[in-house]
């Protein structure tokens, strides 16, 4: 059931603002049983084009959440594709961008979110059949799509803004027979350390990749060599080659090492924050290089592990006795970038840390079921989702009973839904505004929607 309902939050996540990537294309069945695959363009804009595929696809997501349809679904949802092309389409014209670094960080944050909730990298490539990296490849144009129409819709609405009067307004316009109910909702944090490995494992892989490249130099085939050692799941199609990369994306460690080197030579072994590498560089074209590297990750042994325990024990007491805060002693030793920025809380949405208990990772949730409101585990052995084996200790703050929505406990919610509902209504003027500064065309099979009028 866990699976079934992570595939869905993925496949939610794909399609984005009404954005699709995966199945993109419509699978019918010829009189002969022949398969063949229907799709066509059904509007352009500027640049960019909208598929009947998205259409479609947002049209059963949206079916499947549950929520009631509207007679005009279809329509609804082309107008948003559109207005989102638009977005971009405007953002190309009036250079707003974004960062690379940006891009990359928000997508890996992102993907091992999707690994936490699926269980491995190994399950996601066996459900969506393409490794790790081309997974993060295919989704990262969409990401970067996604954060542009974010910026511009944040460029277009930055004079939005809501006062409490306006929240307890919209409060009372809602009739009382369609306050949506929450489930249950808690506030927890985390702490997470990475037990530190010991020098006697990191020199064990230094001394394995020196083997490696004294082979390599020898005359062996890197890439071979990569698919065979290397502890990257993507070497074994890759051979360890990581493409062109522009400046500031890779670990800096790894980045520095590679580009002290001349196309043509390999490194000596050297660490990062992913593990023990050996990188040939390969070739510079300006602020893009191209390299391939061989990484070995040692294994955690059980007196690094019992060390680090020791330390987050230390720290746990500290809290305990009112020597530090939770949310300072998160800011300050927590691994977990996650969190760390929010004081360790687990954050919703709407960076609330007010969480459902169907948004909270399982582990997480049966773990606090067992604690008292103000408690604080001793220190926890878990798998991250990189498959790193780390430490951590869960503060249980607090805890809100299902309820129907009421101005007390949820006005962040109802604050975030009244600033959408202006946001929106000042990119729909926007919208009616620039639809006339770039070219729109739409298939006649939905002028009954009027979009453009």
């Amino acid at each position: 059931m866990r699976v079934m309902k992570s595939k869905y939050l993925i496949n939610s996540y794909l399609l984005g603002s009404c954005m699709v990537f995966l199945l993109a294309v419509n699978p019918v069945f010829s009189q002969n049983g022949d398969l063949q695959v229907i799709d066509k363009i059904i509007a352009k804009i500027d640049n960019y084009i909208v598929l009947k595929s998205e259409l479609e696809n947002a049209y059963y997501d949206y079916l499947s959440s549950g929520q009631s349809t509207p007679p005009d679904l279809r329509c609804r949802i082309l107008e948003s594709l559109i207005t989102n092309k638009l977005l971009v389409a405007k953002a190309e014209i009036d250079s707003v961008v974004v960062a690379d670094e940006e891009v990359d960080g928000n997508l890996e944050r992102k993907l091992q979110y999707f690994i936490s909730q699926i269980g491995s990298e190994e399950r996601i490539e066996q459900y969506y059949g393409k490794t790790i990296e081309q997974f993060r490849d295919e989704l990262r144009e969409r990401e970067k799509e996604q954060m542009i129409i974010q910026k511009m819709q944040s460029v277009i609405s930055e004079d939005v803004s809501v006062t409490p009067a306006e929240v307890k307004d919209f409060f009372e316009s809602i009739p009382s027979d369609s306050l949506p109910f929450f489930s249950k909702e808690v506030t927890v944090g985390q702490i997470v350390k990475i037990p530190t490995l010991s020098e006697a494992q990191k020199d064990k892989s230094k001394q394995e990749l020196l083997g490696l490249r004294n082979r390599i130099l020898s005359g062996e085939d890197f890439g071979t060599l990569a698919r065979k050692y290397s502890q990257e799941p993507a070497a074994k199609n890759s051979g360890g080659d990581l493409g062109y990369q522009p400046r500031g994306v890779m670990d800096p460690k790894f980045e520095a090492a590679a580009l002290s080197l001349k196309p043509g030579d390999i490194s000596m072994p050297f660490e990062s924050s992913f593990g023990i590498h050996i990188v040939q560089l390969l070739d510079r074209r300006g602020n893009l290089y191209h390299s391939r590297h061989i990484i070995l990750i040692p294994e955690t042994t059980s007196e690094d592990i019992e060390r680090t325990i020791q330390e987050m024990d230390s720290l746990r007491t500290l809290i305990k006795n009112d020597s530090i805060t939770f949310e300072k002693a998160a800011t300050e030793h927590s691994e977990d970038k996650g969190t760390s920025s929010s004081g360790g809380y687990f954050l919703d949405s709407n960076g609330s840390n007010s969480v459902s208990v169907k948004e909270l990772d399982p582990t997480v949730y049966f773990t606090i079921d067992t604690m008292s409101i103000g408690s604080i585990t001793k220190p926890l052995t878990y798998k991250r989702a990189d498959g790193k084996q780390a430490i951590r200790i869960l503060y249980y703050k607090d805890s809100k009973r299902p309820h129907q929505a009421n101005l007390k406990d949820d006005y962040q919610k109802l604050y975030h839904a009244k600033l959408n509902q202006k946001r929106n209504r000042v990119i729909a003027k926007w919208f009616d505004q620039a639809k006339g500064e770039v070219f729109i065309n739409i298939d006649e099979e939905y002028n009954s929607c009027d979009i453009l009028k």
